[in-house]
């Protein structure tokens, strides 16, 4: 890619308020705790909190040396003044004072950058995904993508990627475009690896980096041990998988590491990946997911999960 991050990003929706309110001054911290725990890698996007997310973000951010961050924000949900009274009902605690748009045409992708950059306080994006265009290839990849060509060309946007929460499509952009980065929200984590098979090896073939997130798989793998309410892709999560987590869970706890400590640096080993995403809320929570991540992991937990057949035996391993 051409643009280099840090292994360890930090997600950004939840300071757009993802399911509950958080204050200006926590939001704030937990950007400063990544910055303290070495994460120069920053990913938000106009969805999280219709706008909250990049305007808080770049508040943040603000007092630091430009050159020393990457900033990835998305594109094909533009905001339009909307009236409506009440929260929005995507699942962020703010007011609805604007709507989402689906837009992949190029006028679309140029407003929604040229927003984006206002809220951040910024003259430049290293990185701009194309968002969740699962209904829309014909637009993302007729005209989202070449606009954003145009803009990489002329130096607005330093890298181009997609991001959604399948592997399919993004394959497609890999094999049919000249972009730089795919975003893959789970598919690839300590829980399952369809995207093992065709994906991952495309991406290397094309020499396409991955940035991976939803590492927890929306919270199955989030804690050391594994509740029975636990969630998976945003839903209750089936018996099936709650009864694989803890099986993963049993065999990190033979090797003294627990289960989001190998969640969190799990996808890394494969080649193609070069950062982890991972949001926070608060300080507390950033600071604790730098220490999954720097934790020490042996090799051995890595084989044992393989001969169990609990992770896929073709998987590298970090």
């Amino acid at each position: 890619m051409k643009v280099a991050v840090s292994r360890l990003g930090f997600g950004g929706a939840p300071i757009g308020n993802l399911y509950r309110e958080v204050s200006d001054e926590v939001a704030f911290g937990a950007v400063e705790a990544a910055w303290q725990s070495g994460v120069r890698y920053f990913d938000t996007a106009p969805h999280y909190g219709l706008g909250l997310s990049e305007r808080r973000l770049g508040v943040a951010l603000a007092g630091r040396p430009r050159d020393e961050y990457v900033i990835s924000t998305k594109v094909g949900r533009l905001l339009e003044p909307f009236g409506g009274e009440g929260l929005d009902d995507e699942g962020f605690a703010v007011p609805r004072h604007f709507r989402r748009v689906r837009d992949y045409s190029a006028d679309g992708v140029k407003r929604s950058i040229e927003s984006s950059l206002e809220r951040l306080g910024t003259d430049r994006v290293e990185i701009v995904y194309i968002h969740d265009p699962d209904d829309h290839w014909a637009s993302a990849f007729g005209e989202a993508y070449p606009a954003l060509e145009e803009l990489r060309s002329q130096g607005v946007v330093g890298a181009i990627g997609v991001g959604m929460n399948q592997w399919e499509m993004p394959e497609r952009f890999v094999r049919e475009t000249d972009i730089d980065v795919v975003m893959l929200a789970g598919r690839y984590t300590l829980l399952e690896q369809p995207s093992l098979v065709s994906f991952l090896p495309a991406c290397v073939e094309r020499d396409v980096s991955v940035v991976a997130c939803g590492v927890f798989n929306s919270g199955l793998l989030s804690k050391p041990d594994v509740a029975a309410d636990a969630k998976y892709n945003y839903e209750e999560a089936p018996s099936e998988l709650v009864e694989r987590a803890r099986a993963i869970a049993g065999v990190c706890g033979r090797h003294g590491v627990t289960l989001p400590e190998a969640a969190i640096q799990f996808a890394l080993g494969h080649p193609a990946v070069v950062s982890v995403v991972v949001g926070a809320r608060t300080a507390e929570q950033m600071t604790a997911n730098a220490a999954y991540f720097s934790a020490s992991i042996p090799e051995d937990l890595w084989n044992e999960l393989k001969a169990l057949n609990l992770i896929d035996p073709e998987v590298p391993t970090p």
